[in-house]
């Protein structure tokens, strides 16, 4: 049976680049790889013929209703400019595997994936049996809207009362806290005119720019939140203006918000609201609209969870120390799950470090992979 490096290996020669070719060949493989474990998979569509994958190993005589979940998805982001490895090769170099995806997160997946199969090939040969479900969820989209586990939310495969673990890469730590990720875009009309009569129009450009200034200044000033840190935002995209010598009637500006406790949407809104007003005072010919176009909540820790506590022993019997317990920069499934249904029992610990994803020559430590597949198993006997 492959080990967790070589199905590492094998995943990332296979693209599941997103936008790209998806992860259409990247299921399929999974399937075959976990068919020789006789545990069923479901295969959830979810749009455009993108299918969630899920996998479940039943407790013995139904106990034990909360499941310990696995989920990992199968996308990666596209490959981009600037390697000088084949990012499709999974070539080992000096102990690393490198890689489109190879960090974030086919190391991860492979992990969960031989974890699942070592597990259900035990309890097939009657040398285990679980006291709770193992469920292993493989979804899509993670790198895109995420629209994988939101629908495996919808169904109810995954509830507010499982044990959930996502395997991105943690760089050793535990990581359940996550910001909160707000978007936002904002148009801003004016007043057409001839550049060499600004004063007949109203500059929607400018006023962009002086928006982009207050509400800079705005975050700031906001509180900084012991564990995670500042709340922050990026202009990401702007667009304005059809010639260099006319006055602007339109401009439109896109957000991406990082907002920390206390921080949230409304405190946001509030934020642009003022800076429009100081603009319009200025511009009476200014017109501002905003749309929130995404909106996913703050995830704080819960230092009283099980699933941390079991996963802190698992890493004290396997790497002698247990792990350090840190904040998730990003936001991923797990984020998700805890957000849309309440659940304080999802984190994330996985092999890498975050800081070589989505880069050229991507690349993850096979030590790390090693450790990480050490500590699920283990978790994995301790827990069902």
């Amino acid at each position: 049976m492959e080990d967790a490096i070589g199905l590492t290996k094998r995943l990332v020669q296979i693209e599941s680049t997103n936008p790209g070719t998806g992860e259409r060949e990247a299921a399929a493989y999974i399937c075959r790889y976990l068919s020789e474990s006789q545990a069923a998979v479901i295969r959830d569509e979810t749009v455009n013929g993108r299918c969630n994958l899920i996998a479940e190993i039943p407790a013995e005589h139904g106990m034990g209703e909360r499941a310990l979940v696995l989920i990992c998805h199968m996308d990666t982001v596209v490959v981009g400019d600037g390697w000088t490895k084949d990012p499709f090769g999974a070539e080992e170099i000096n102990g690393r595997i490198y890689g489109r995806g190879s960090c974030d997160m086919k190391s991860g997946l492979a992990c969960a994936l031989s974890a699942f199969k070592k597990t259900a090939l035990e309890v097939r040969a009657g040398k285990r049996r679980l006291s709770r479900p193992l469920r292993l969820i493989c979804t899509v989209d993670e790198e895109g809207d995420m629209a994988g586990v939101e629908h495996v939310v919808r169904k109810g495969y995954v509830t507010a009362e499982d044990l959930v673990l996502d395997l991105e890469p943690t760089d050793g730590q535990i990581q359940m806290a996550h910001k909160g990720r707000l978007w936002i875009r904002l148009d801003i009309q004016g007043v057409t005119a001839h550049a060499s009569r600004p004063e007949q129009g109203a500059d929607a450009v400018a006023a962009a720019a002086e928006m982009i200034v207050g509400i800079r200044e705005g975050f700031e000033a906001f509180p900084i939140h012991a564990e995670m840190g500042k709340s922050t935002v990026t202009f990401g995209q702007i667009q304005g203006g059809y010639q260099p010598y006319v006055v602007p009637d339109r401009c439109r500006v896109w957000m991406d918000c990082r907002l920390a406790p206390p921080i949230d949407t409304e405190k946001v809104v509030e934020l642009i609201q003022e800076a429009s007003r100081s603009v319009k005072r200025r511009s009476a010919g200014i017109h501002v609209r905003y749309q929130i176009t995404g909106e996913r909540p703050y995830i704080e820790e819960n230092r009283e969870s099980r699933l941390l506590r079991e996963l802190q022993r698992a890493t004290r019997a396997v790497c002698g120390r247990g792990a350090d317990v840190g904040v998730f920069p990003g936001y991923t499934d797990t984020a998700v799950v805890a957000g849309m249904l309440g659940n304080a029992e999802c984190m994330s610990y996985g092999p890498g470090d975050l800081a070589y994803a989505h880069k050229p020559d991507e690349s993850v430590a096979c030590r790390d992979i090693e450790r990480c597949e050490r500590v699920l198993l283990e978790l994995i006997g301790s827990l069902c």
